[in-house]
């Protein structure tokens, strides 16, 4: 077993492992890899800062120049001078700072795309290395700002802040929360003989949640499920065939939008329609588009990261990702 410094870059830029199931497979490079999302994101101050889709916490380059007290331009300039070929002292320094705390990076930042815009995400560790940089090694350039910041900020502070000032639970023990809610609200709803389509989305919602979606009021799959359940079940006239769906009242959270208007309508169905019922599920929602459709919606809404999209469509497809271009 290699005894050298653990490589924070590839988590940085890429997923390489599928979310848990139970035919759960690795992304290897044949079958391609999926690039990072934005998953909680504030500015705080002048202090832009959030959690990658990977649970990696970050500052934004604009974030970390103030905490360094130097201009912005001094850390574009250290991400722009990473990778050459004789590296500048102040490279190798920070670069030293890293290896001595067991880490190296292959770049000190990851730009990625959210909400239409161009994020630079510097990872906390490296931003932990620049700024004691600028706190004890840049020489003239030595600022009192950054010893003063790096003081409150050693260790695992940085990350314990970004995560505190975002809401961001890295146990993920809270993530749950919102559908568990809703499932104590409305699993026993519907009257004897019927299902509805909530109780029926669980493994949907349960997948969401493992690829890093945060279902909440501005997720919620069960609306699109149903919906085109609905269309399918008048288009093909299921009513002579199983009997008459009934109106039930639904109820969401108190800290859902959607929980002003409580108890919502909602359709229920007769219980000999569940085995049709999951049989579109799996063919007509999910394999049959509809599925990516709802996320690709989410996608360009700025309210899911594409890569939380793709890993979910891959696990509930059961396909390999497509290989990079």
């Amino acid at each position: 077993m290699s005894n050298g410094p653990k490589e924070i870059t590839p988590k940085a830029i890429r997923i390489n492992v599928l979310a848990a199931k139970s035919t759960g497979k690795e992304i290897t490079p044949t079958q391609g890899v999926l690039p990072l999302g934005i998953e909680k994101a504030g500015d705080f101050g002048e202090i832009g800062m959030g959690v990658l889709s990977d649970g990696t916490p970050y500052l934004s380059q604009r974030g970390l120049a103030v905490l360094c007290g130097v201009e912005n331009a001094h850390i574009g300039t250290i991400s722009s001078q990473w990778n050459e070929g004789e590296p500048k002292p102040r490279i190798q320094k920070v670069k030293a700072i890293l290896e001595s705390a067991g880490l190296s990076a292959s770049f000190a930042h990851v730009e990625i795309i959210h909400g239409g815009n161009k994020h630079y995400c510097y990872p906390a560790e490296v931003c932990l290395a620049i700024l004691e940089y600028y706190a004890f090694d840049a020489g003239n350039n030595v600022q009192q700002q950054a010893r003063q910041n790096f003081r409150l900020l050693a260790g695992s502070k940085l990350r314990d802040m970004i995560y505190q000032q975002v809401g961001y639970d890295p146990s993920g023990a809270d993530r749950f929360k919102k559908w568990h809610d809703r499932i104590a609200l409305n699993h026993q709803s519907a009257p004897k003989g019927y299902f509805h389509v909530f109780n029926e989305a669980h493994t949907i919602i349960y997948e969401l949640i493992i690829a890093g979606a945060e279902i909440g009021a501005k997720t919620v799959v069960d609306i699109s499920i149903g919906q085109h359940w609905g269309r399918y079940w008048e288009d093909n006239n299921l009513e002579s065939e199983f009997g008459p769906r009934k109106k039930y009242p639904h109820r969401y959270p108190d800290d859902h939008p959607q929980a002003k208007s409580n108890p919502q309508e909602s359709w229920c169905y007769p219980i000999n329609a569940l085995g049709p019922y999951r049989q579109w599920i799996q063919d007509e929602y999910i394999e049959g588009g509809k599925f990516k459709g709802y996320l690709d919606g989410k996608v360009k809404k700025g309210e899911l990261p594409p890569s939380v999209a793709q890993l979910a469509i891959a696990t509930l497809t059961n396909e390999a990702l497509p290989a990079p271009q």
